[in-house]
């Protein structure tokens, strides 16, 4: 078995999530006592918004590659970074370790067309919905990206720094969130994608009628898959 480096903490709610999923997945695969092999290095994610508030990508690639390095040094065959936001540095972190980084959106891609999925409705930070680094990924896989409409933009922002990374789940926000679904399905989403790794804490497919893909779970599940590749 692998050994997973988890680059956590951004926020820990969703950090948590991962460690169980991982964990899941191998005692599904292997039985018996069996759990995942994992390093975690769990950031203040404090320092991390304040770097990204103010633009200050370079500082913050420069943190996490330093971050990966360690993780590899430790032990780690390959590195996730536990937030959507943040592989817009991922290239950056690539760049100082010589393990696979394990790419979420790269992941969603796979997931989505799986399904069949070429127009889908994304949710996330303000940075993932809006910059390209994201949509780009997507839409080179041939999936046609929709996004909220205008404050409905910031809504969605909102909840995740002010309510989500600090484990609030306020049901009128959720209310909000499913309203803003239904608009990105009457706008023709086939599907919907949870490109936030809080957003799990306030929507879950028994909640709306598209198919809904969590970015959290697909990328651990892609994660356990190689760490248990022969």
């Amino acid at each position: 078995m692998k050994t997973i480096g988890l680059i956590g903490g951004m926020s820990w709610e969703s950090t948590i999530t991962y460690y169980q999923l991982l964990n899941e997945k191998v005692k599904d695969r292997l039985g018996g006592l069996h759990s995942a092999k994992v390093l975690l290095y769990s950031v203040d994610f404090f320092e991390i918004e304040a770097l990204m508030s103010v633009g200050k990508w370079d500082e913050a690639a420069d943190l996490l590659g330093g971050v990966a390095a360690r993780l590899e040094q430790a032990g780690a065959d390959m590195i996730l970074i536990c937030t959507n936001t943040l592989h817009k540095v991922a290239p950056e972190v690539q760049n100082r370790i010589s393990v696979p980084l394990v790419h979420i959106v790269e992941a969603a891609a796979d997931a989505l067309n799986e399904r069949g999925i070429t127009r889908v409705g994304l949710l996330g930070t303000r940075y993932t919905m809006t910059q390209e680094f994201y949509r780009d990924k997507l839409t080179a896989q041939g999936i046609e990206v929709l996004i909220p409409e205008g404050v409905d933009i910031d809504l969605v922002n909102r909840v995740i720094f002010e309510e989500l990374c600090l484990g609030v789940v306020e049901p009128a926000s959720k209310a909000e969130y499913l309203r803003v679904i239904d608009d990105l399905k009457n706008r023709g989403a086939q599907g919907i994608l949870l490109g936030c790794t809080e957003l799990g804490l306030i929507v879950s497919q028994g909640d709306v009628s598209l198919p809904l893909f969590d970015t959290t779970v697909i990328h651990a599940e892609k994660a356990a898959k190689i760490a248990l590749a022969d």
